[in-house]
């Protein structure tokens, strides 16, 4: 056993999560769980789950040992009726999935706020800007075992830019509060109320149905949704002792597969695959027109050819493919901070710009680029 190794107490993390030390030492060893920097104190970070804990899962090595437990996969259904029938018990809460970026904000016993992104890692620009967009003191000091999940939306976001006129440039909408160690969600109810009580927002709420009239309803609102350009659904048992279900507007597949094929060998060919079998589902169960059926496919052919045929272009006229996004930050520290955390993620950004608070953060999607240039010049594919 080396040194850094021999500084983990791993019998106290067993006790704290019921995890065996020999297993916690084989995937440290394997390098699935990994020792890092961060908050400014030693943590685990578990790259891959692990008996009960999530991958994301962090546990900090500070004075006391914590745990911040990654956030659960939510499973997807392709089909409304039989899935809700099968899957919920009596009632099912119906919130609108948000199209931002997975956040875990907690308060460390040293006393200092993070936002961890779905990975696990603390993102220095996601941790001003949740403090920013919240009032968060008086709920953690009197909730300190209680991590917040939440989405961070809007358009100035530097990983999924998606313009919500209610919230302006960037905002953060609450999906979930649990428990520290165990994960354990609150309730629907009690977990809108208590974030209404500290003027914390919540996602929205569009009702709560018997399983019975559940199927209808959200395919009414997954249509009202797709037309106004927004996501989906995240229907949720009311107490939170089955996990919840995402479902998805047409629209929203296009828009995903339009991003992916503006960059189409940076996106593995599962990313394509389930957007195309979700449409075809989708289709199937809303019992749609025939002109309609013909919009859906138009849709969806137009968000395949049209950007990879601009992106072939672009990269013939001899550019690259890359992406900018525009972010307020404190000053141009804060940006090249950003950048360093990216690159830390094994993402090839730069700062290309910074005037007054505002940074361009260019991000490179070299397969793309040299992958094209390769065809283009007669490579075989």
């Amino acid at each position: 056993m080396n040194s850094m190794n021999s500084d983990i107490p791993f019998d106290l993390i067993q006790e704290r999560t019921g995890v065996p030390s020999s297993r916690l030492k084989v995937a440290f060893a394997r390098g699935s769980l990994r020792l890092l920097e961060s908050a400014g104190m030693q943590a685990l970070l578990f790259k891959k789950p692990l008996g009960d804990l999530e991958a994301g899962t962090v546990i900090y090595l500070g004075d006391e040992t914590e745990v911040i437990r990654g956030f659960p996969k939510i499973r997807r259904t392709l089909l409304l009726s039989p899935t809700i029938q099968e899957h919920f018990r009596d009632r099912v809460a119906v919130e609108e999935k948000m199209n931002g970026y997975n956040v875990r904000i907690a308060c460390l016993s040293s006393g200092e706020t993070v936002a961890l992104t779905r990975g696990g890692h603390v993102c220095p620009f996601t941790t001003r800007k949740a403090q920013e967009l919240l009032d968060l003191s008086e709920f953690f000091r009197e909730h300190p075992d209680l991590v917040i999940c939440g989405e961070m939306i809007g358009r100035d976001n530097p990983y999924v830019s998606q313009d919500y006129p209610e919230v302006g440039p960037l905002g953060f909408r609450v999906f979930d509060l649990r428990e520290k160690n165990t994960n354990r969600p609150l309730p629907v109810e009690e977990r809108r109320a208590l974030l209404d009580s500290y003027g914390l927002p919540n996602v929205r709420l569009f009702g709560v149905y018997p399983i019975e009239e559940a199927a209808s309803e959200v395919a009414d609102i997954i249509r009202a949704l797709g037309m106004a350009g927004r996501e989906g659904v995240v229907m949720k048992d009311p107490s939170m002792e089955v996990p919840p279900l995402k479902y998805t507007s047409s629209q929203a597949h296009a828009r995903e597969l339009a991003y992916a094929f503006s960059y189409p060998f940076d996106f593995g060919r599962p990313f394509f695959f389930s957007r195309v079998i979700r449409e075809g589902f989708q289709a199937y169960e809303l019992d749609e027109s025939d002109d309609e059926t013909r919009e859906r496919a138009r849709r969806l052919g137009e968000a395949i050819i049209y950007p990879m045929l601009e992106r072939i272009k672009s990269i013939s006229a001899g550019e690259a493919a890359y992406e900018d996004t525009v972010i307020d930050v404190e000053d141009r520290e804060a940006a090249e901070e950003f950048i360093r955390h990216l690159v830390r993620l094994g993402v090839s950004a730069t700062l290309a710009d910074y005037r007054d608070g505002r940074a361009t953060i260019r991000r490179f999607y070299q397969s793309t680029t040299d992958r094209i240039n390769n065809y283009l010049k007669g490579g075989l594919y």
